[in-house]
């Protein structure tokens, strides 16, 4: 690279200005705030968690809060649908079962 760049002082031409889409340092951070806890788990399921964070290059913590923050997103889910389903047989006349 021994080329020295050239400069002139020519006319760049128009340009158009870029409004800034580019988030906030606020918006950057974390949505959900984590809160450190003591927990016991089983020596096979710990070793199995750290197994699949190498294999990954993960830490193991953070697919173990994966996999919660998955479990309880899919429980509430289940819950609004049950709920739902539940309204929707009170409106119609009829009683779940279940």
């Amino acid at each position: 690279m021994s080329k020295q760049i050239q400069y002139s002082n020519e006319s760049i031409g128009e340009f158009k200005l870029v409004t800034d889409f580019l988030p906030s340092p606020s918006e950057l951070a974390l949505k959900n705030k984590n809160t450190k806890i003591t927990i016991s788990l089983s020596s096979d399921s710990l070793s199995y968690f750290k197994d699949v964070a190498e294999t990954h290059h993960m830490q193991y913590q953070k697919i173990i809060r994966q996999l919660l923050d998955e479990y309880v997103e899919n429980q509430r889910k289940m819950l609004t649908k049950k709920s739902s389903c539940q309204d929707k047989s009170r409106t119609l006349g009829t009683t779940d079962r279940s």
